[in-house]
């Protein structure tokens, strides 16, 4: 709806390691050092290149997502305005979809206190 703010700088999550990952009915939700993620769209885990889970909002995610945890991010970019892609040091990538332009595909808030929050 709001596609992904190409000038949000990511380069802060290098170095980051996921310290949780939250599962809810209609949401996925995961923290990196002063970023978290909110996604009700879709995340794509790829590894080599290959489709090896998705997560959408009306399922529950595979186990192929406790891949993320404790996990070291060795990049982040963004693709396009509706994808995010963040790639960890055990080599899958993780693409955070904006999959809807009727509704809101991903909220991320960025620093601890008095976050900054950005709508997708």
């Amino acid at each position: 709806m709001y596609r992904f703010p190409l000038d949000l700088d990511l380069s802060p999550l290098v170095g980051q390691f996921t310290t949780q990952l939250c599962v809810g009915p209609f949401d996925l939700q995961f923290s990196l050092g002063d970023f978290r993620f909110v996604i009700q769209g879709g995340v794509d885990l790829y590894r080599e290149g290959r489709l090896v889970a998705s997560y959408r909002a009306d399922s529950w995610p595979s186990a192929e997502f406790y891949g993320l945890l404790n996990a070291d991010v060795v990049a982040a970019y963004f693709r396009d305005d509706r994808t995010l892609v963040i790639t960890f040091g055990t080599g899958i990538e993780a693409h955070l979809l904006d999959t809807s332009d009727a509704y809101e595909s991903c909220q991320i808030l960025v620093g601890k206190t008095n976050p900054t929050v950005y709508i997708i």
